[in-house]
């Protein structure tokens, strides 16, 4: 989570956070002030929560072998020729997978108090689908809930106040999942760990404190950490966070750490971005592009929801086809349209996304992603609401060939 806080206030309406904290709320934060020389006693701190047991099947999002936020819904993509033409990639879910996928997911409850429950809501599951649900077609996979850290909680801080939420209490239930699914389903697979923002952050954590230089570190296939704020020594690829988990930087390597935050390359990270900075004079914050992991240029296989962001806080979604088409699937491809490149600016690490649209061909020659104030994009944010989504396919791609990788050594 960034120590940092640099705020607009109230002239941010309720509106754009409950989208934007939508893929965002853990890199928000204030600190708890002391209270004044003479105040009130403060009351006595809350009982601890009680922890979850998280070999209660509802406890989780997702786990194999049943129908849930990972299985219930059709992942299938719309792929657009630049010509605008058509064709419909399915999804097929893997019949016996290797290995396992563990996935916490960014800041996305719209309840009213500081933290959320345990219920599953259209927030969690539409996640689920837009980040996670694919990796079925490679691992087996499991997403807890967790007691997060809510856009309520999120909107105080933003308006200046200190955060209300307790970030203890959202880290514990990830650590407690974790655990049980160690106890009760690792059985020595190899497991690949997902997060974005508030996930990442819990992730971060979680590796540090549980998985670092300790025996399970052993079965860590790879980590995908996305729009946080992971960090290496300064020109390393190791240091900083993890002391023995290095970033991934060579086809087939595993055990290693996949982080990044993307912007547009004509809107790089501001004096005050959110993301790809840090104070630590001995650090800077970590760039592996998933599809070029020893740097340079590629194309990325993006895979946006075909439906657009929700919440009116993003451009609209735009015409893929260019004619005027409502796609069926949940997912649009673009073929030959992005492009990435970890690069640096002013300090600040990040993928740098552009945008190569056809010469020809009516089909769309841009995606929403951005965070908007009216017509005025937030800066500061990048294009954190879609940082798993540009480079989607390219992480299944590159799970598999660590997983394979991982395996054989195995044998």
């Amino acid at each position: 989570m960034t120590p940092h806080f640099t705020m607009l206030g109230a002239r941010i309406s309720a509106g754009l956070l409950a989208l934007s904290a939508t893929q965002a709320g853990a890199q928000v934060q204030t600190p708890m002030s002391p209270a004044p020389t003479g105040a009130a006693p403060m009351a006595a701190p809350a009982a601890p929560a009680t922890p979850n047991d998280y070999g209660r099947a509802e406890n989780w999002l997702c786990r194999p072998g049943r129908l849930d936020a990972c299985t219930t819904v059709d992942l299938a993509t719309t792929v657009v020729a630049p010509d605008g033409a058509t064709r419909t990639e399915p999804f097929v879910a893997a019949a016996r997978p290797a290995y396992d996928c563990f996935y916490v997911y960014p800041t996305v409850s719209a309840q009213l108090t500081p933290n959320s429950d345990m219920q599953v809501t259209a927030s969690e599951r539409n996640v689920v689908t837009q980040q996670f649900a694919r990796f079925g077609a490679l691992c087996r996979t499991f997403a807890p809930m967790y007691r997060q850290v809510t856009l309520s909680a999120l909107r105080t801080a933003m308006a200046g106040k200190p955060n209300p939420g307790d970030r203890e209490l959202a880290y514990r239930d990830v650590r407690d999942a974790w655990r049980a699914y160690l106890a009760q389903d690792n059985h020595g697979r190899g497991v690949v760990l997902i997060g974005h923002s508030q996930g990442t952050g819990h992730l971060t954590r979680l590796i540090r404190e549980e998985i670092d230089g300790k025996p399970i570190q052993r079965q860590i296939i790879s980590a995908i950490l996305a729009g946080g704020q992971v960090t290496v020594a300064r020109g390393k690829d190791i240091g900083g966070d993890f002391k023995s988990m290095p970033l991934c930087r060579k086809a087939g390597q595993y055990g290693c750490v996949i982080a990044w935050n993307t912007f547009r390359a004509e809107i790089p990270p501001p004096a005050d971005s959110r993301f790809g900075r840090t104070e630590a004079p001995d650090r800077e914050v970590a760039c592996v592009n998933p599809a070029a992991l020893g740097g340079g240029d590629a194309e990325l296989k993006a895979l946006f929801p075909a439906g657009g962001n929700s919440g009116g806080v993003t451009r609209g979604p735009p015409d893929w086809t260019g004619k005027g088409l409502r796609l069926p699937t949940t997912f649009v491809s673009l073929p030959g349209l992005v492009h990435g490149e970890c690069a640096t600016t002013d300090g600040a690490n990040y993928l740098k996304i552009t945008l190569t649209p056809p010469e020809t061909g009516s089909r769309a020659r841009n995606f929403n992603g951005d965070i908007m104030i009216g017509p005025a994009v937030l800066k500061s944010w990048g294009l954190h609401m879609v940082d798993v989504n540009v480079v989607e396919g390219d992480l299944t791609a590159l799970v598999d060939r660590q997983a394979r990788s991982w395996l054989a050594q195995r044998d």
